[in-house]
């Protein structure tokens, strides 16, 4: 039986997660746009405002005003202002900037990449500053702040439960997720991994008694199925694969 090709517009498709993503995609017949600084249809630095209107346009102008599914991979694991400014504002401007390509679709469909490190320690004031200030604020604090990829990747899940039930997203029957990757074997991972204290350091943040780290075929898989047409019914959700890591950190507290 034959699929029926869609189009996926996915960030961060150069490298890592959102590579592997694109290249599954694309065994299975669909059509992927990818966005990154390099090696891609759409060459746009996510970190600006420039950069995300950028986006905009290159991927209304690549689909002909009309797409499937969009998957916000992209994200950085720096200390400073731009982990923020790519991870959480890059990340909603690719969601709410290309939500209107996707209504004309009969599935249309929306993920973000969060993290276990969601349920890490973060820093409030920072979190507080994602949430209800401006961006100039956020950036501000994550310039002197601890945990800030951590506190990112906490605010982009909590603005996906505070949005997902809303007009634009349930109302245009949207679901809207996010996958939380625990130690995903990236080349990140593999050059800290090469550091037996840091690895040491790693594990112990995020133990994964299931498997442990793994390839990011499977975040792939994952990412796809949220945005398949056969996710009719999960919504405002940040579904962990993470090898037991969240139950280990918060045990019976998420429930």
């Amino acid at each position: 039986m034959s699929v029926k090709q869609r189009t996926y517009v996915i960030t961060g498709a150069a490298s890592g997660i959102g590579l592997v993503t694109k290249q599954l995609l694309q065994e299975r017949g669909h059509r992927v746009i990818g966005a990154d600084l390099r090696d891609a249809e759409v060459i746009a630095d996510l970190s600006t405002t420039e950069g995300r209107a950028s986006l905009v346009s290159q991927v209304t102008a690549l689909s002909g005003g009309a797409i499937d599914a969009v998957l916000a991979v992209a994200g950085v694991d720096v200390n400073g202002p731009i982990t923020v400014a790519v991870n959480y504002y890059g990340a909603i401007a690719t969601l709410e900037g290309l939500r209107p390509l996707m209504l004309a679709s009969d599935a249309p469909r929306a993920v973000a990449v969060s993290s276990i490190t969601s349920v890490h320690p973060f820093n409030e004031q920072l979190l507080n500053a994602m949430l209800e200030g401006t961006e100039a604020l956020a950036l501000e604090k994550a310039a002197e702040e601890k945990f800030v990829y951590a506190t990112s990747k906490r605010a982009l899940s909590r603005w996906i439960r505070r949005n997902a039930l809303k007009a634009e997203w349930a109302g245009a029957n949207i679901p809207l997720n996010a996958i939380a990757p625990g130690l995903v074997k990236t080349e990140l991972l593999k050059r800290l991994f090469d550091e037996p204290e840091t690895r040491k350091r790693i594990i112990a943040g995020t133990p994964m008694p299931l498997g442990g780290p793994y390839e990011p075929v499977a975040a792939a898989e994952l990412l796809a199925f949220l945005a398949s047409p056969q996710n009719g019914h999960i919504t405002g959700q940040s579904i962990f694969i993470d090898g037991g890591a969240d139950v280990v950190i918060r045990g019976d507290s998420a429930w």
